[in-house]
C-alpha cells in the first residue's frame, strides 16, 4: 500500500509519500493553493504519478481533542476532494505535527522555512498514521 499525506493550510499544501510497502514516510513537496478545483487536479496527478492507494489528510484538532473552525474547513475541503480523486481519504489527528516538524528540521541543522516545514509536517502526520496502523495489526 502506498500512502500520500496532505497538510492542508490556508496558503500551501504540504505533501508526503510513503514507501511502496507503507512503512516509512518522507516529505515530497509543497504547493501553493489555488482554486479548490486546481488543487484537486494537482492531488489527483500526484496519486496517479506515485500509484497511491490511500490519502491521509491532517485534521487540526484543538489540544483537548475538540474540533474548531479549521477542522470544519478541512472536513469540508476533503469531502469535496474525495469526489475528485480516485483514492479514499482518511482524516488523521495532526496535533503538534508542525512543532515536531520544526524539531526535525532543527535536528538536521536546517532553519524551518515555511515550504520545508509544510512537507515535513505532512511526513510527520503520515508516519504517525503508519506507525499506528502497524502497531494495531491492521
Amino acid at each position: 500500500m502506498r500512502y500520500l499525506a496532505l497538510d492542508l493550510g490556508d496558503r500551501r499544501i504540504g505533501v508526503a509519500i510513503s514507501d511502496p510497502l507503507g512503512i516509512f514516510a518522507r516529505p515530497l513537496e509543497v504547493f501553493e493553493r489555488c482554486s479548490r478545483q486546481e488543487d484537486f487536479v494537482r492531488v489527483q496527478a500526484l496519486i496517479a504519478q506515485h500509484g497511491v492507494d490511500v490519502v491521509i489528510a491532517g485534521l487540526p484538532l484543538n489540544m483537548d481533542g475538540t474540533e474548531g473552525p479549521q477542522a470544519d474547513w478541512v472536513r469540508d475541503y476533503t469531502t469535496e476532494l474525495a469526489e475528485s480523486i480516485t483514492a479514499p481519504i482518511i482524516l488523521w489527528d495532526e496535533r503538534l505535527s508542525t512543532e515536531e516538524a520544526k524539531d526535525i528540521l532543527r535536528a538536521q541543522g536546517k532553519r524551518p522555512g515555511e515550504a520545508d516545514l509544510d512537507a515535513v509536517a505532512a511526513a510527520v502526520i503520515l508516519q504517525s498514521y503508519l506507525d499506528t496502523v502497524r502497531s494495531s495489526g491492521f
